[in-house]
């Protein structure tokens, strides 16, 4: 005699600019597999950036966010929002950087006046802080813009709306190769973001406390599928394939702007210089307590 099989468990993910390798693990893990072995169907979908990634998780539209800024998941815990850090998803701003169209005089963000938009996501967003770090460190002045994704941004740089654009490999890479886009900056330009975890993934805590035991399969699913895409070279054709660019650039992106070591998932560093200019931007009223970060960052296992 047999018995019935036990059904797979779904869990809705929300990820922030989804494309971006560095919160691709969840729809790359899925395709090879990964999170199948573990008994977990992904329903994920794609968000304008961190503000939006934040909200589908507050009104329970999703059971865990990807890619939030770190400052933005404080300052939500700090007013109460009903969320947790469950990992970090990048530690360092080298995989974020700034362009201009080709014919633009700006040669570096030091050349922007307090007429010049920059461009980043969504306010609270891992590139709003680091932006305005960047700015603060180069001594620019110039102006920064909400653009919301990426490509919505790139829309906004062709157009004039917007004089100098953000992006994150392989996103804009192309234009670059093309000639049509130069960049003038990248985020680990400001000294002080090199050793910062500035972007995490949350759940809400209403997902954690009935589905502990799902979440806890999704971070060792989660682990394993980061693990992977870093020693198969399946995972950059798989998703090179889904954001419809060359596994050439997908490899550039991986190797030299998203490395393996920047996405250590039980990484959190820096946490109080984030608090500092979390502050500073006015997402923070003051800095968390010792004992309100351990409530609010649930580390993953080793």
């Amino acid at each position: 005699m047999t018995g019935p099989a036990a059904a797979d468990d779904t869990i809705r993910v929300a990820v922030s600019n989804l494309g971006f390798w560095s919160v691709e693990t969840p729809r790359v893990g899925q395709q090879g597999g990964i999170f199948k072995k573990h008994g977990l169907i992904l329903d994920i979908y794609g968000t304008a950036g961190a503000g939006e990634t934040l909200q589908a998780v507050i009104a329970g539209s999703a059971d865990i966010g990807i890619g939030l800024g770190t400052s933005g998941a404080m300052s939500a815990f700090q007013k109460g929002a009903p969320i947790r850090i469950v990992g970090s998803n990048f530690t360092g701003a080298g995989d974020l950087f700034w362009y201009v169209k080709t014919e633009s005089p700006l040669k570096s963000l030091r050349d922007a006046t307090e007429n010049t938009t920059v461009g980043f996501s969504s306010n609270g967003s891992s590139t709003h802080i680091a932006l305005l770090t960047l700015l603060k460190e180069v001594g620019s002045k110039g102006k920064p813009q909400p653009g919301g994704s990426v490509a919505a941004t790139l829309t906004q740089v062709m157009s004039g709306q917007i004089d100098v654009g953000y992006s994150a490999p392989p996103f804009a890479l192309q234009e670059v190769e093309d000639g049509k886009l130069r960049i003038i900056a990248s985020g680990n330009d400001a000294p002080s973001l090199r050793d910062q975890t500035v972007r995490v993934d949350i759940a809400s805590l209403q997902f954690i406390e009935k589905r502990r035991e799902v979440l806890d399969r999704f971070r060792a699913a989660y682990k394993e599928a980061l693990d992977w895409m870093y020693a198969d070279p399946k995972a950059i054709t798989l998703w090179s394939a889904s954001i419809n660019v060359s596994p050439k650039l997908g490899q550039i992106a991986s190797d030299r702007f998203q490395t393996k070591e920047s996405r250590t998932y039980n990484r959190f560093t820096g946490l109080d210089q984030i608090m500092t200019d979390a502050i500073q931007a006015k997402l923070l009223t003051r800095k968390l307590t010792p004992e309100e970060l351990d409530r609010l960052i649930m580390k993953p296992p080793m």
